[in-house]
C-alpha cells in the first residue's frame, strides 16, 4: 500500500455512536480530518456537490469505504420528508432524492451527509432494521422523522435513536417563521427556543435548539430510547464543517449498517 495513503487512513477520526445497539449494527460518524481535500474543503470532505474536485472526494470516499462492508447508497438530500429503502447492491448511477434511508438486508449501508443539520441514527432492539436521517429545521417540521419511523414498521417501544453532531443552540439563529413552523403544530416546541439578542419588536430572532426539536419529534413518534445530541458542529472547526460558520464547506457523514455474521469484521 502506499505510505501517505496508508499514513492519511490512520489519521481518520471516526466518531462511533455510544448506545445499546445489538452489537451487529455497526455506526460511524466522520469528522472533517484525515483526508485528501484542500482550502475550505479540507481535509475529508465526502460531498461531491460542494464545489471541491471530484479526484478529491472519490479518494476521500475510497478511504472510508475501508471502514465499511460495502459502497454507501448516497442520496441527493433535499431537506424533504421523503425516505428511500435501500437494498444491497443497488448502486444507481443517479443518485436519489430523499433526506433518509432505510435497510432491512445485511451489509447495506445506509448513509446521510450533513454540516450542521442533525443526523439522526436509528434501529432496533432485534436488529432487523437500520435508518439515517438528514434532520435539518425544514426536514424535522415536514415530519421526516415520523414518516420514517412509521415507514420502519416496527414497535415504537423496540426503536432506539441515536443524535450526531449539529450546530448548537448557542449559534442557531432562526426568524419568527421558523419558530411558528414547530410551535404553530406543537406548543410544546417553545421550550426549544430563547430570544436571540439581536431579536427586535419588528424582527424577532431566536436560538433554536435542533436537539430539542428532534427529541420532541422522535418521541411524537413514538420512540423514547434516545442517545447521544448536544455536540455542537459550529463551534469547532478544527473537527468539524460548520455550513453556517463558514458558507462553502465540506460534508461530513453518519453510516448505518447491519453486519451479517462472519462476512464482515471491522
Amino acid at each position: 500500500m502506499d505510505q501517505t495513503i496508508l499514513r492519511i487512513t490512520l489519521m481518520i477520526d471516526l466518531i462511533t455512536p455510544g448506545w445499546p445497539a445489538p452489537g451487529h449494527i455497526k455506526a460511524l460518524f466522520t469528522t472533517r480530518s484525515g483526508g485528501f481535500s484542500n482550502g475550505v474543503h479540507a481535509t475529508f470532505n465526502l460531498g461531491m456537490h460542494v464545489h471541491d474536485t471530484p479526484e478529491n472526494v472519490i479518494k476521500n470516499r475510497a478511504l472510508l469505504r475501508k471502514y465499511l462492508p460495502g459502497d454507501p447508497h448516497w442520496l441527493r438530500q433535499v431537506h424533504g420528508a421523503r425516505h428511500v429503502w435501500i437494498k444491497h447492491g443497488d448502486m444507481q448511477l443517479q443518485e436519489e432524492s430523499g433526506d433518509a434511508a432505510l435497510s432491512r438486508e445485511s451489509n447495506t449501508v445506509c448513509a446521510i451527509m450533513v454540516a450542521d443539520c442533525l443526523p439522526v441514527l436509528l434501529c432496533d432492539t432485534a436488529g432487523t432494521i437500520v435508518g439515517a436521517v438528514h434532520a435539518g429545521w425544514r426536514g424535522l417540521a415536514a415530519g421526516i422523522i415520523e414518516q420514517t419511523v412509521a415507514a420502519m414498521q416496527t414497535e415504537r417501544n423496540a426503536l432506539m435513536a441515536w443524535l450526531g453532531p449539529a450546530i448548537g443552540p448557542a449559534y442557531f439563529e432562526v426568524g419568527e417563521d421558523v419558530r411558528a413552523a414547530f410551535v404553530d403544530s406543537d406548543q410544546r416546541t417553545a421550550a426549544a427556543f430563547e430570544p436571540a439578542d439581536s431579536a427586535s419588536q419588528s424582527e424577532p430572532k431566536w436560538h433554536a435548539d435542533i436537539f430539542q426539536l428532534a427529541r420532541y419529534r422522535l418521541a411524537h413518534a413514538g420512540v423514547t430510547r434516545i442517545y447521544g445530541g448536544g455536540v455542537c458542529a459550529y463551534s469547532d472547526p478544527g473537527r468539524f464543517f460548520s455550513y453556517r460558520r463558514d458558507g462553502e464547506t465540506g460534508r461530513m457523514a453518519a453510516l448505518i449498517w447491519m453486519e451479517k455474521s462472519g462476512e464482515y469484521a471491522k
